[in-house]
């Protein structure tokens, strides 16, 4: 039996050297951390989101990451990204839309004005991102979208969730699966990241309190939720060349929650 060994390709498989890339909601929780493992992968990293301390913050810790700052609910800031990034360096490779609302937990307190408001940041606006980087001129290199969904896109929280938050990550499931389909050809592939129940600042009070620690406990087969630093591996294997035939698809990671 001969013995493979891997290839100047294979080792290479994770480097984003040469890339650009978008992270939205990157001022905090999973976003700062993505933009952060990006950045330390080889990208040059546009961080966008709303608080400008926080931005610098990530700047000054990584000279890859520059700060944009970014309200994805509005158009002309989602454009005025995009013009940025092309303006920098005429490429726009990677977009990972992770900007997302909480939202209500119960429906009942929860508008219709409330919902639309949700579905505006968590699924137009990275609709509206993907949009403007497949319209971007291509370096004939494959590019990559993440979106960035949720189990609660898979299956019901209840009582935790929210109706516009769980309507929102659905929807990116499959807008995941539909511009897969139609940009493929074009060199596009478009995933989603779909996370159980991280320890961020949105989940502070869940894991705060013991009741709601312990249903997590007991629904994730592993017996606990997610540190940031154990969805890495998925998110460079999306973002980089690693997943080069990998579109359409739904990289669960939730400690076994939506496995039972």
């Amino acid at each position: 039996m001969t013995t493979a060994f891997p290839t100047n390709r294979d080792t290479d498989l994770f480097s984003l050297h040469g890339r650009t890339a978008v992270v939205t909601g990157a001022s905090s929780g999973l976003g700062a951390r993505f933009a952060t493992v990006l950045a330390a992968a080889g990208a040059t990293v546009f961080a966008a989101a709303r608080r400008p301390d926080r931005l610098k913050e990530l700047a000054d810790d990584d000279p890859r990451i520059h700060p944009v700052v970014c309200d994805v609910s509005r158009e002309a800031d989602r454009v005025r990204l995009a013009e940025t990034v092309l303006a920098a360096g005429g490429r726009f490779d990677i977009l990972v839309n992770n900007a997302g609302a909480p939202g209500a937990v119960r429906a009942e307190d929860e508008s219709a004005d409330d919902f639309a408001d949700v579905l505006a940041v968590n699924l137009v606006a990275a609709f509206h991102l993907a949009r403007l980087l497949a319209e971007a001129p291509s370096s004939g290199r494959t590019r990559s979208i993440v979106n960035v969904s949720s189990v609660l896109g898979l299956v019901s929280g209840a009582p935790m969730g929210g109706a516009a938050y769980a309507a929102s990550k659905a929807g990116l499931v499959g807008l995941t699966r539909e511009l897969a389909g139609q940009w493929g050809q074009s060199g596009i592939r478009v995933n989603a990241l779909a996370p159980g129940w991280f320890r961020t600042e949105m989940t502070h009070e869940l894991f705060a309190d013991e009741r709601s620690r312990r249903w997590v406990e007991r629904g994730t087969m592993l017996g606990r939720g997610g540190e940031q630093g154990e969805l890495d591996g998925a998110l460079l294997y999306l973002a980089s060349d690693a997943s080069s035939y990998c579109t359409g698809q739904v990289l669960t990671v939730d400690g076994g929650w939506t496995a039972r």
